[in-house]
């Protein structure tokens, strides 16, 4: 069996089950444990899978309107804490996520207030909304994430200097920080960071503690961590040490 045949099999699988473990993968595809380890690293490369505990998850299949239904409550919850950070700036990036998205949708009754994004949905909602001057970065298209990344995308957002930037992540790591599923889309959370004078990293409490494949912001590098849970929740403890939570 050859290297692409195996991988389309075990995406086909993988997008069936939802789950699969890597000794579940490994006896259907009666290949070596370590193999499908690689075989898992390049889907999560691709954004088809994402590393969780015991094994991986299909994400591949589901688009921005599909994710954005997830965990919509939690992603309602976090936009409201991300309200009055916005509002408080004059000039800010907002990525793609549709975690970020929740803030654009709620953003309104601002008096001066430019936003670069490189989200198709961000922009199509900020634009021509009264005290919003909203900016979209250019770039190549991500249709699976209604975005644009690449090259260009990188250079429009490191050409602006913002007092704050708001994305969020595929995870989020006491130790190793925030990590997303391509290069693409780490490249795109360094240039904002990179450019803000305020980082605030917003997730959902599913994604603290899991891992993906590229690392894209240490902890180091971010000011305020926001999620959905009150922030003395225990589970946060490790983050409080490290950051500030909201």
């Amino acid at each position: 069996m050859s290297v692409e045949v195996r991988r389309k099999r075990l995406t086909e699988a993988l997008r069936e089950a939802s789950f699969l473990t890597y000794e579940d993968a490994s006896r259907l595809l009666d290949v070596h444990p370590m193999t499908i380890r690689r075989d898992m690293l390049v889907l999560e490369s691709d954004g088809t899978a994402r590393r969780v505990r015991g094994g991986v998850v299909f994400v591949g299949a589901e688009d921005f309107r599909q994710r954005q239904g997830k965990n919509l409550l939690s992603k309602r919850r976090i936009a409201q804490k991300l309200l009055p950070l916005a509002r408080d700036c004059s000039s800010i990036a907002m990525d793609a996520s549709t975690t970020i998205f929740q803030l654009a949708e709620v953003l309104r009754d601002v008096e001066r207030l430019s936003v670069v994004t490189n989200g198709l949905a961000a922009f199509d909602e900020l634009k021509g909304r009264p005290g919003i001057k909203a900016l979209l970065s250019g770039g190549e298209s991500e249709e699976q994430n209604v975005s644009l990344v690449g090259s260009i995308a990188v250079n429009a957002i490191q050409g602006f200097a913002y007092d704050a930037c708001f994305v969020s992540a595929m995870s989020l790591d006491v130790h190793s920080g925030s990590s997303e599923s391509t290069v693409g889309e780490m490249e795109i959370k360094r240039a904002m960071a990179g450019s803000s004078r305020m980082v605030v990293l917003a997730v959902d409490s599913t994604k603290i503690g899991a891992k993906a494949m590229v690392r894209a912001l240490p902890l180091s590098s971010i000011d305020i961590v926001v999620t959905e849970l009150d922030p003395n929740d225990p589970r946060l403890d490790e983050l409080r040490a490290q950051v500030s939570v909201l």
